[in-house]
């Protein structure tokens, strides 16, 4: 990538200063944008970069359509914002996860994005997980995915506590939990058929219990489940013909060989992973060099909304 892009960040809290740090270490030059005077001032205290303080908008209008753009506002806002990179111009964005307060959103980001030729990729950074990279190199080694499951619990009582922006928490399935979901269908094959259940429900949120199975288009088997009034924690395992390969915690990698019940954890390189927010440092390093093999692409992502919502339906 020449250091003669313009690269845009749009946001000053604390996502934008995780991808300030990785576009610093890339000795990326970038511009920032942010809404507030107060994370203005937190962010050029961290950083030593000043932030424009106005619109997407204003900011084109006096410096032009940036050639990249990274999108790291609060979920209620990523969809307009991303919007308006669009119609203003801009082609190649990178916009936090999941695009949308609510599938819609997403949706119709995704429409305006193809009306107007712009490639967006949806950051989903647990793709770019060293135990991920690992794993699919073994997946490669062994010869594919036979099987796998993923539990998505939220931990509801201490979810119900924070303070969110208007609808986030109503739709907190696509606005959390889609990572493991997203982690365990770009490991084992999108769905080619799923049958889905939910249950009950919280003040908050219109389902508590999850449970499903399906089959992916590649052939492999997969369930998962996931109980937001029980204890739990996100978990993904992967079956090969020669190995289960256990994420638990999603940032590392256990393997179980054939003819044993032993369990090992794999030798990784997850320095980028330390001295980064995990995934950070090569989403975006993929991203800024096109590189979009292991990026979601937003077209991609509108596909995957419907079983997103199938796993979501109400009960």
């Amino acid at each position: 990538m020449s250091n003669n892009m313009k690269t845009l960040l749009i946001g000053a809290g604390p996502i934008a200063l995780e991808y300030a740090k990785v576009l610093k270490a890339l000795h990326v030059p970038f511009e920032v944008i942010g809404r507030g005077e107060k994370s203005a001032a937190a962010f050029l205290a961290a950083t030593g970069i000043p932030v424009f303080t106005g619109t997407v908008q204003e900011y084109i209008a006096a410096n032009g359509v940036p050639d990249a753009a990274i999108v790291a506002v609060s979920m209620d806002q990523l969809a307009q914002v991303t919007i308006n990179l669009v119609t203003l111009g801009a082609k190649h964005i990178l916009v936090e996860k999941p695009a949308g307060i609510n599938p819609d959103e997403a949706r119709s980001v995704g429409r305006i994005a193809e009306e107007n030729n712009a490639k967006v990729f949806v950051a989903y950074n647990r793709r770019f997980f060293a135990s991920v990279i690992k794993a699919r190199e073994l997946i490669q080694e062994d010869g594919g995915v036979t099987s796998f499951h993923f539990e998505f619990t939220e931990w509801s009582h201490t979810i119900a506590k924070l303070e969110h922006a208007p609808g986030v928490l109503e739709n907190w399935f696509f606005a959390n939990s889609t990572h493991v979901v997203d982690m365990a269908f770009f490991l084992g094959g999108c769905p080619a058929k799923l049958s889905s259940y939910t249950k009950g429900g919280l003040d908050w949120h219109h389902a508590a219990v999850y449970a499903g199975a399906g089959i992916t288009e590649q052939g492999a088997i997969f369930s998962y489940q996931a109980n937001w009034c029980a204890p739990g924690r996100w978990s993904v395992e992967i079956m090969t013909p020669k190995h289960r390969l256990i994420f638990k915690p999603l940032e590392k990698l256990q393997i179980q060989e054939i003819g044993s019940v032993a369990t090992e954890f794999v030798t990784i390189d997850d320095k980028l992973d330390k001295d980064f927010k995990p995934g950070y440092f090569k989403q975006t390093e993929a991203f800024l060099h096109h590189e979009s093999g292991s990026l979601l692409e937003l077209g991609q992502h509108m596909i995957n909304l419907d079983f997103i919502d199938e796993i979501n339906k109400a009960a």
